[in-house]
């Protein structure tokens, strides 16, 4: 189950650097004005281009699947589930989320959906992997 913890904590912190990342490209931070909007109160965002946007479904997706990887995460780890196919469908679940936000990112919207279910997938292997044992 270690590996599969280690995974959540990998997950944090993708889901906070997606937070982060998201953020600077709405306000622009590399830009003068755009650091001032970051390190402000945010009241004078400006609307995001395509890439921000992006970037801000990317995290908000990001942060609904966390949710739910980290309570299988717990729940399998509680009830001593077969770490081992816990920890598969928990890998492949977090590099499916790496994919899926460089895929975003670039807009491939086909790809994204079909990368998406592949970490449902894994999900679904966390769930079975509880339920049996």
């Amino acid at each position: 189950m270690k590996n599969t913890l280690l995974l959540v904590a990998w997950m944090a912190v993708l889901t906070w650097v997606l937070i982060v990342v998201a953020s600077l490209l709405r306000a622009r931070a590399w830009t003068g004005t755009g650091l001032q909007v970051a390190f402000g109160n945010r009241d004078t965002l400006p609307e995001p281009g395509a890439l921000a946007g992006r970037a801000e479904r990317t995290t908000r997706n990001t942060l609904e699947n966390f949710v739910l990887f980290a309570a299988l995460a717990l729940v399998a780890h509680a009830v001593q589930a077969d770490a081992v196919a816990v920890a598969r469908g928990a890998t492949l679940f977090f590099w499916s989320r790496l994919a899926y936000v460089a895929v975003y990112y670039l807009g491939l919207a086909y790809v994204r959906t079909a990368i998406w279910l592949i970490g449902v997938v894994g999900l679904g292997m966390m769930v079975a992997a509880i339920v049996s044992r």
